[in-house]
């Protein structure tokens, strides 16, 4: 398997109109407009361009996963996401080698994209998630 760019890091956050200040002015970038994915219960908001930007994560209602994370653990390091090329490949690859997966097929994410997770317990305690570029032809 080739090595995998860090797409973003997502921080999970209980108010994006309260996290987003802040982490423009830590990173000195600007925040996308904020999006919501309703796959997966949040609105989502992108600080800067590039490699290694920060996703803020608000859950959109009490009983989504990103809620549950908060209530559990509060504010702060949600996931790590990767770049891929094929997501449907890779998640085989991953399968295939023993990984376990939330998303056994890919679903749609932020900004036209095709995500899947990686579950925790097969990263060393971190969750992973794989974001793919959808080529619509």
């Amino acid at each position: 398997m080739k090595q995998l760019p860090l797409d973003h890091v997502a921080i999970a956050v209980p108010s994006l109109a309260s996290a987003t200040p802040l982490y423009e002015l830590l990173t000195g970038g600007t925040a996308s407009q904020p999006e919501r994915v309703e796959t997966q219960g949040v609105i989502v908001t992108f600080i800067g361009t590039g490699t290694g930007r920060i996703e803020l994560i608000e859950p959109t209602s009490p009983a989504s996963p990103v809620a549950r994370f908060l209530e559990r653990r509060g504010p702060g390091l949600h996931h790590l996401a990767y770049r891929v090329d094929d997501l449907a490949a890779t998640l085989a690859l991953l399968k295939e080698r023993g990984l376990r997966l939330i998303d056994e097929v890919p679903r749609p994410g932020a900004h036209q994209r095709l995500v899947a997770f990686i579950h925790p317990e097969s990263t060393g305690g971190v969750l992973v998630e794989l974001v793919q570029d959808r080529n619509d032809d």
